[in-house]
């Protein structure tokens, strides 16, 4: 099964708070990890934040980053193409989105993935009107 994981979603695999067990399940489920291109530098930008708000050391920082990069070596991660700012656009006119919200939904509709996994409820919304199956987590 091919799963989209929003960065709000997939952060919570490295990152302990509610949802990470249901992230964690829907990693065991996947063949298929699926990430927009956006997601890594928005999930090293929340370590980031996190090591500035001295929540974590940076050695848990760097521990992190090094897991994050390995988990998505063999992910499926979608660029930014004309059919994901097509779908992010379609997005953007048709629900309350925030642009990197919509790019996430871009992504996971180009790569026409199973499930669209999300921790937002206005993207998920946004998401099943794009034609995705979402999950909560």
């Amino acid at each position: 099964m091919r799963i989209f994981f929003d960065s709000s979603a997939f952060v919570k695999r490295y990152v302990r708070e509610e949802g990470s067990d249901a992230v964690l399940s829907w990693c065991d489920r996947a063949t298929e990890l699926c990430l927009s291109g956006i997601a890594l530098p928005e999930i090293v930008s929340a370590f980031c934040r996190l090591q500035r708000e001295k929540r974590i050391t940076p050695l848990q920082y760097r521990h992190l980053k090094a897991m994050l990069i390995a988990d998505v070596a063999d992910a499926a991660i979608c660029d930014l193409t004309p059919e994901v700012v097509r779908q992010a656009v379609i997005g953007l006119e048709s629900s309350a989105l925030r642009a990197m919200d919509a790019i996430h939904i871009g992504s996971a509709c180009a790569l026409k993935v199973d499930i669209f996994v999300s921790a937002d409820a206005r993207q998920r919304a946004a998401a099943s009107q794009a034609g995705l199956q979402v999950a909560k987590v």
